[in-house]
């Protein structure tokens, strides 16, 4: 039996053959329609659908069927590997035995679980490297500095300033030449001509007080009283600190007192080893570097008199690269056209400059500068020393 389907006021409803059969019994007195003269279709299912408009025949559709699995294939079994390995040869041929080491893990039948071992995959993701450095045998050498800088120099790749000459300055006190270090002699400041003191072994001179202007008054006089007085540390001349204790007569350099562990006090004051306290002390100074501006007091009348009694040749005056040789001088007749409102122009003067060359980028050399007198009027020459060059004069009868 087919079912059908009535559609009635658009509504859907779906009846068996069979219950429209018992239907029609029951109802006998409703009168049948007259068969249609068309040929009868074959039986099929179909669908009505019924309106007030009109009535549609729509034929069934048709049923897929539903697609048969293909049977399971068995699974493949594999023999294990130590049996696999025993295969009888036959007489006639070469006999070859294989030893194959037997698989901890057993073989499974689907192919997904047939993956490479984790340790294929390590090599995909990270790899170990490593060096190996072969040092032949025998003694070898590092290159030292001066080898290196000498390497460099050929090559051209650096630009190395000329060394920095020694400091020859020498103090006056202590007998330590050059600057000393920041917290310990520190710097070297000018007393007279040719004369140098570090600033720390004037300032801690029993006689020497420093102004609110940082000026060091009685360096002078502490420089006299240490001729004449014995470091008890080192045993030589020039010692002018003393310890502050009533009687006590020991007497020490600075860098001697600092050696021989006496202990310093903020009010300027030093006791030595023998008297001083026991433990730390909350006065005691521990740190001596000093960054103000820190100047000897000097007559400079005296200090100019002084130079115009040694000579002009007996001293080097230096300011940074440039060096004064000779100041010159002037005579009345010569005031008049051998100065400008804002400089003199002294015959006889004499400087070196040390700066860039003008023939290399990476290279210094020495200017001698020099005023002489021509029909009466200055005449500026700079003659340009220079290693490897003959001497180059310029002369003008302007400084610019």
């Amino acid at each position: 039996m087919k079912d059908v389907v009535f559609c009635s006021n658009n509504c859907f409803v779906l009846y068996s053959a069979a219950v429209q059969a018992k239907n029609s019994e029951n109802k006998e007195s409703v009168p049948t329609l007259p068969q249609s003269p068309m040929k009868e279709r074959p039986p099929k299912a179909f669908h009505q659908y019924s309106n007030n408009i009109s009535t549609l025949d729509v034929h069934c559709l048709p049923q897929l069927q539903e697609k048969v699995s293909p049977p399971s294939s068995p699974p493949i079994m594999f023999p294990p590997a130590f049996e696999a390995a025993k295969v009888e040869a036959k007489p006639d041929e070469l006999k070859v035995t294989v030893k194959l080491k037997p698989r901890l893990k057993a073989i499974h039948s689907s192919l997904e679980d047939c993956r490479p071992p984790s340790k294929k995959w390590k090599g995909m993701k990270w790899k170990k490297w490593s060096i190996q450095i072969v040092i032949p045998k025998g003694s070898f050498k590092p290159p030292c500095e001066e080898e290196i800088d000498e390497f460099l120099k050929k090559l051209g790749t650096t630009l190395k300033p000329d060394p920095v000459p020694k400091d020859y300055r020498k103090c006056c006190f202590c007998h330590e030449e050059g600057d000393g270090l920041t917290d310990g002699p520190a710097r070297l400041l000018n007393l007279d001509l040719d004369l140098w003191v570090h600033l720390n072994c004037a300032l801690w001179s029993t006689e020497v007080y420093e102004t609110q202007a940082g000026a060091l008054i009685n360096v002078e006089l502490a420089l006299r009283r240490g001729l004449q007085m014995k470091c008890m540390f080192c045993h030589k001349m020039g010692a002018t600190s003393g310890c502050h204790r009533l009687r006590c007569t020991n007497i020490y350099h600075f860098t001697c007192a600092i050696k021989a562990q006496c202990m310093f006090f903020k009010d300027k004051t030093m006791l030595c080893p023998m008297h001083k306290p026991k433990g730390t002390h909350e006065q005691e100074l521990s740190y001596f570097a000093v960054f103000r501006r820190v100047y000897v007091q000097r007559d400079e009348v005296r200090q100019i008199a002084s130079i115009v009694q040694r000579g002009e040749r007996d001293h080097t005056f230096r300011v940074g690269s440039l060096i004064f040789h000779a100041v010159g001088q002037l005579l009345p007749q010569q005031m008049q056209a051998f100065h400008s409102s804002k400089a003199l122009f002294p015959v006889g003067y004499e400087a070196s400059r040390l700066y860039w060359s003008m023939r290399y980028a990476n290279r210094r050399c020495r200017y001698l500068c020099s005023i002489e007198e021509k029909d009466g009027l200055p005449l500026f020459v700079i003659k340009v020393v220079e290693q490897g060059h003959e001497d180059l004069v310029l002369t003008d009868t302007t400084p610019k």
